[in-house]
């Protein structure tokens, strides 16, 4: 692992980028070896793998590490999401970010969420397409229990970089307008995982979610 994780942070060293390790297929030993070869943040696709891992590990790890949230996020789920996640990846549409806010207010607490954009058409994804987004960012911005940091994306199943990287600009180029349209700042681009992160990051990824590029043997 720690050779692998020294590979990554060789191709992302220029980069101010936050490494997060995908913990879904990890075990409670990969985490600790990631945790003590400098892995700080760490993502979970699923609210009680989540809450049954970190219960399991020291902690030193699950109380000193960034947990955030990456998969998709049921509206029902949003009130054990909120509060126990750093960030929560996946705000796929302005009903999930209403109910973000309000379980977040219940709970006195503000929320940073990203928000979850479907840069080309795929069924196979949930999230804002970026029309939708340009239509409904106004009311997002009125939600005052969500600090907005940002954008995700998941890039098509595909071998073809060139699609990636169309993908990755795509998300830049629209973060770039909403922040120009409503005068606000949008930090975070989540961006790239395993087999499409180099691009990402050269497209202006600020995170990238690796699981097997870190735990891979």
């Amino acid at each position: 692992m720690a050779s692998n994780l020294a590979r990554i942070r060789g191709a992302i060293s220029k980069n101010q980028v936050t490494l997060i390790a995908v913990a879904k297929s990890a075990s409670l030993t990969q985490i600790a070896e990631a945790f003590e070869n400098g892995v700080t943040d760490f993502g979970e696709n699923r609210i009680q793998d989540a809450i049954e891992r970190r219960a399991q590990l020291p902690e030193k790890i699950s109380s000193q590490c960034n947990w955030h949230f990456i998969g998709h996020l049921q509206t029902n789920k949003a009130k054990l999401a909120v509060g126990y996640f750093k960030l929560i990846h996946s705000v796929d549409s302005l009903k999930l970010a209403q109910e973000i806010s309000f379980q977040s207010s219940k709970k006195n607490v503000v929320q940073g969420c990203l928000l979850q954009v479907k840069i080309m058409p795929d069924d196979t994804k949930s999230g804002f397409t970026p029309q939708t987004l340009k239509k409904e960012m106004a009311e997002l911005l009125t939600l005052s229990n969500l600090e907005l940091q940002g954008l995700m994306t998941i890039s098509p199943f595909s071998n073809d970089r060139t699609t990636w990287s169309e993908c990755f600009n795509g998300l830049r180029n629209l973060r770039d307008e909403l922040e120009q349209e409503h005068s606000i700042q949008l930090k975070e681009l989540s961006m790239g995982m395993s087999s499409d992160f180099p691009e990402a990051v050269e497209s202006g990824a600020t995170m990238i979610r690796l699981g097997s590029a870190i735990f891979k043997v």
